[in-house]
């Protein structure tokens, strides 16, 4: 219990983990880990075959969502074509910022300007995409509170330009959570989850010292995947999410 407390796993779910171990036989900490990794196991999204895959990153202001977006650029240009959008025209250099992550990554970037509608910004980029058949787009917001609604309505917005380029929207529509907020993320898991349809999750900022217990109330009670961790803060310091390692790092 207290291994699980001190993970941010939060108490309801101590709770729930707790009452299965005490019916488990055999070793306390391999069952432990297994109960955690299975609590962590969402089915992925599934996309179809057409190009290109979008990928959208939205987040709470510092939550490490301009540094993954350029983190998927870079791992997604080992596998094609990427278009990275600058897609947040509220933070002053934003643009800046994630141009010189793309020349890190060797993709091409999208420009916007402070005050920009990001919407239209999106449309442009969507334009782009589907006539040089990029294979994969990857788009940056504006990191914004989960208590804006109007904020949220422009995150409905782009997504509704999306639609109108692929019908289901973003085939990974990602919301990124950092590791170091406890179990004040769930809330806001569950409203950009309630206002953008988010099918994903990243785990930032998972080198520090928090355990990042949270994802597991936020994967049950949302049913979202977690997809990657984000260990570092280098370019390829992403990794795809495994249960079994996490379940592995909180209980050791």
């Amino acid at each position: 219990m207290e291994i699980l407390i001190q993970a941010d796993v939060g108490v309801k779910y101590a709770e729930v983990i707790r009452a299965k171990l005490e019916r488990a036989e055999g070793d306390r900490i391999m069952a432990l880990r297994e109960e955690i990794a299975s609590l962590l196991s969402q089915p992925r999204p599934s996309r179809g075959v057409e190009a290109p895959v979008i990928t959208m990153v939205s987040g709470v202001n510092g939550s490490g969502k301009t540094t993954t977006a350029a983190k998927l650029a870079n791992l997604h240009r080992k596998a094609g074509t990427v278009l990275l959008v600058s897609g947040d025209t509220y933070r002053d250099a934003a643009h800046e910022q994630l141009n010189i992550w793309a020349q890190r990554a060797g993709v091409e970037i999208v420009a916007s300007q402070r005050g920009q509608d990001a919407a239209a910004v999106v449309h442009d980029a969507m334009s782009k995409a589907f006539a040089k058949k990029n294979s994969h787009v990857v788009i940056d917001t504006a990191g914004r509170l989960h208590t804006r609604a109007d904020l949220m309505e422009e995150l409905k917005k782009i997504v509704r330009v999306i639609i109108k380029f692929r019908p289901d929207g973003p085939d990974y529509n990602i919301l990124t959570i950092d590791a170091n907020l406890g179990q004040n993320s769930i809330q806001q898991a569950k409203i950009f989850t309630e206002a953008i349809a988010v099918n994903g999750l990243v785990l930032t900022k998972f080198d520090g010292t928090a355990k990042g217990g949270a994802i597991i109330p936020i994967c049950n009670e949302l049913r979202l995947p977690v997809l990657y961790l984000g260990v570092g803060e280098g370019i390829e310091d992403i990794v795809e999410f495994d249960p079994e390692d996490f379940a592995r790092s909180v209980t050791t």
